[in-house]
């Protein structure tokens, strides 16, 4: 059975509220400290990752934009092209890593290998403020997050106590190549909004809630994929899943395995449903697989009297 991730809804509202753009409390002028003069806040150190690969036009264009915005930006992840991993990490006894260029790690594994590396050893002792992975060549909404590498990168960050950003470009239906490329500058230029966003809202604090990371998808938007979005939605992750395996016997012990896209109708208030309305799909996510409340109870119910 496919587990999902369930927010508590505390950390739901926290999350909303950043997003929407909540007004912060104003402090007393009585209690309010005293002015001091300003001093330039030190760049948002940033962690890229990504499943498609270190030199793919999706990761590249996210280095591109985020170091114009003024942060520090340093590249680690796959060698090669780790779609659909999910959150698999090391499974080999060695890892080859290359350092092609200034601010470029890539890492012969998984997204989740690479997020570990980079956490351990390139930002050993000084973790950074936040990991970013992608963004995604298609989407990754639904049940296409729950095995998506990309994903897996920001779970891997997650887990280590990071605050992490997964990112994808792309609608559910069939992806044009050239269309996705180009949807991915107004993606990464509202990426930066938005981690603008939560730093400000942040002031000196995590970016976002302990544990707390966002599932962004960006739809493409017109024929060629320079169209506007039209709105920011805060969603969950819809429960459907949209791929579906065709298995035909071959007759000689192998099976023929096909891949099927059979959506189903959009849940209100899911990831899909936005996208499907060129709408960015933002769903907050945590990396530690536990169900809500009212699961637990239901749980709880089900195994009372129940002895070994």
């Amino acid at each position: 059975m496919r587990r999902k991730r369930v927010l508590p809804p505390t950390v739901l509202i926290l999350c909303t509220a950043a997003l929407a753009g909540t007004a912060p409390a104003v402090a007393s002028p009585l209690t309010a400290p005293a002015p001091t003069a300003a001093t330039p806040a030190a760049p948002l150190r940033i962690l890229l990752t990504n499943d498609d690969g270190y030199n793919a036009p999706g990761i590249r264009k996210a280095f591109e934009r985020l170091t114009a915005a003024g942060y520090d930006v340093t590249i680690v992840a796959p060698l090669t092209n780790q779609s659909g991993t999910g959150t698999k990490t090391m499974s080999a006894p060695t890892i080859a890593v290359k350092h092609p260029e200034p601010k470029v790690w890539a890492v012969d594994g998984t997204p989740g290998d690479s997020v570990l590396f980079g956490l351990s050893e390139v930002f050993e002792g000084h973790a950074p403020d936040l990991v970013v992975s992608g963004t995604n060549f298609g989407p990754n909404v639904a049940g296409l997050a729950t095995h998506s590498g990309t994903v897996g990168g920001a779970v891997a960050a997650l887990e280590s106590g990071v605050p992490a950003i997964a990112l994808s470009t792309g609608g559910l239906a069939v992806p044009d190549p050239t269309a996705t490329v180009n949807a991915m500058g107004p993606t990464m230029d509202f990426a930066v909004k938005l981690i603008d966003r939560l730093r400000t809202r942040a002031r000196s604090g995590p970016l976002l809630p302990k544990g707390v990371g966002l599932n962004v998808n960006h739809p493409v938007v017109g024929a060629d994929g320079k169209g506007t979005a039209a709105g920011v939605a805060a969603t969950f992750q819809d429960p459907q899943a949209p791929l579906q395996p065709d298995f035909t016997d071959s007759g000689d012990g192998t099976w023929k395995v096909d891949v099927r896209f059979r959506p189903q109708p959009a849940a209100k208030g899911g990831d899909v449903e936005a996208v499907n309305a060129n709408k960015i799909a933002i769903s907050p996510m945590n990396a530690d697989w536990n169900a809500g409340p009212a699961e637990f109870a239901v749980t709880a119910a089900l195994v009372a009297g129940v002895r070994p």
